[in-house]
């Protein structure tokens, strides 16, 4: 089997990322396997797009795009898949940086042709140096991580996590785009699931799909200080409870929380009886490791009552967008450097 050409796609919003989003882009372009392209995806904001296009201006293989649709990560996406050439389109967080090898184990999932997605692991970066005491592994996911009770190697999943994955081009031509209205807008309340809604929708359009997690693709997502604390914690963890809402309205409970039943019913009580367990043995961080488990899983059960209520009025709405190439358009947005007309 020839090698597939692998298009990345990095989504970003604000200048105040700006080492970050360099960094993630210099860690894709010492791949191991070189991308055919980076995209860089900016988001509604003018000032930051005539930035990167200036920087990036006379470097190959960097193309700086507006997102063309809506405000919100779903849609810069989009964007991306819709003007890539790869046969193979993988996303990277724009505060995270890819190891070496990245892209070559996200390639070699691709030799099975029934695999459709491949995703991989992320470790954190914390601002302050360590993980706080009181925050439990099972919980990464807050802060867009690999998390404790997720299967590890190389395993089948339902599906990948969104800012480290790839998909097939076809994947998408079987299943829409992302779907609007679900994911992340900026600053603004950190909802997510957006990739869980597109892996289920994937594989009802395709049940012969396989998707895969190899924890050996491996990124490193910074943390900044402000998502350390419990408040962040809390505001994440409903979010997620409002996004599962919309994902089970999408394509019903049942599949929209297959996962989350073994999540809530084996690897949560095993992290709250560890957590107790350090209390009692004086270890730090042990009861509010405890206590952080079960005020997440209140808050985002909390979010999905009220999600699943607001469904049901018709007061929280999505949209799943077929994707359409825009490669053979590109040069009436682009300039010969990347940037923007």
């Amino acid at each position: 089997m020839s090698e597939l050409d692998v298009s990345v796609v990095v989504c970003v919003y604000t200048e105040d990322r700006w080492e970050d989003i360099l960094a993630a882009v210099a860690s894709v372009r010492t791949q191991s396997r070189p991308a055919l392209e980076t995209l860089l995806v900016v988001d509604h904001n003018q000032a930051l797009l005539e930035r990167l296009a200036k920087e990036y201006k006379e470097t190959d293989g960097v193309r700086v795009l507006a997102n063309a649709g809506p405000r919100g990560l779903s849609a810069g996406r989009n964007t991306g898949i819709a003007a890539s050439r790869g046969e193979i389109i993988a996303f990277l967080d724009d505060d995270a940086v890819a190891e070496r090898d990245w892209l070559r184990h996200f390639a070699e999932g691709y030799a099975d042709p029934r695999v459709m997605a491949v995703g991989g692991r992320t470790m954190p970066i914390w601002a302050s140096g360590r993980r706080p005491a009181w925050f439990p592994e099972e919980f990464d996911w807050v802060v867009g991580c690999t998390y404790k009770g997720l299967p590890e190697g190389l395993v089948e999943v339902r599906n990948v996590l969104g800012g480290n994955a790839s998909f097939r081009r076809t994947a998408f031509d079987a299943a829409g785009g992302f779907a609007t209205g679900i994911g992340r807008d900026g600053d603004k309340r950190p909802l997510g699931c957006e990739e869980t809604e597109l892996c289920i929708r994937l594989t009802r359009a395709r049940p012969e799909a396989v998707l895969l997690i190899d924890d050996r693709a491996v990124i490193h997502h910074r943390v900044p200080e402000v998502r350390e604390h419990f408040g962040y914690f809390r505001t994440r963890t409903y979010a997620e409870g409002l996004s599962k809402a919309l994902v089970a309205r999408s394509v019903g409970a049942d599949k929209g929380l297959e996962s989350e039943r073994r999540y809530t019913t084996r690897v949560l009580p095993a992290g709250v009886a560890r957590g107790l367990r350090d209390a009692l043995l004086a270890r730090p961080g042990g009861a509010g490791r405890a206590g952080a488990i079960v005020a997440g899983v209140l808050t985002a059960a909390g979010g999905y009552v009220l999600g699943s209520v607001r469904a049901r009025r018709g007061g929280a709405t999505f949209t799943v967008v077929e994707i359409e190439s825009t490669v053979k358009t590109e040069s009436a947005v682009e300039t010969e450097g990347g940037g923007p007309r």
